[in-house]
């Protein structure tokens, strides 16, 4: 069993990421949003399990919206013109992004808004 077939698909999908990155807003703004939280959680000094927390949010949001930016590519390639499905697997696609990162925001905020707070107070 050949690696190189292997080793190449970590190539193709490190090009996914960089063709999200170059072409995404979405996608730097998400990245934005994690860099904050990475910097936050240095700052609070978070436990482990805090971490993972944000880490799987960090995870789920940047790869769904790999997953929206290609399923949006794949319906463009399918059809130009204006088709209700296509418009529905997009929508869809775009609102798995929007509920995870709500959910991510939660638990943004169930572990920094008590840290934040008590550096206020």
């Amino acid at each position: 069993m050949s690696r190189a077939p292997f080793i190449k698909s970590f190539g193709y999908a490190f090009a996914g990421i960089a063709s999200a990155f170059r072409d995404g807003r979405n996608f730097k703004v998400q990245l934005c949003f994690a860099a904050l939280a990475i910097v936050l959680g240095i700052t609070f000094a978070i436990d482990l399990a805090e971490w993972a927390a944000i880490a799987i949010c960090i995870g789920l949001v940047l790869g769904l919206e790999c997953m929206n930016t290609a399923l949006e590519a794949l319906v463009d390639l399918v059809t130009q013109d204006y088709d209700e499905r296509a418009k529905k697997a997009k929508d869809c696609a775009a609102g798995a992004v929007l509920l995870c990162s709500v959910a991510s925001v939660f638990v943004a905020a169930f572990i920094f808004l008590p840290r934040i707070f008590q550096l206020l107070s």
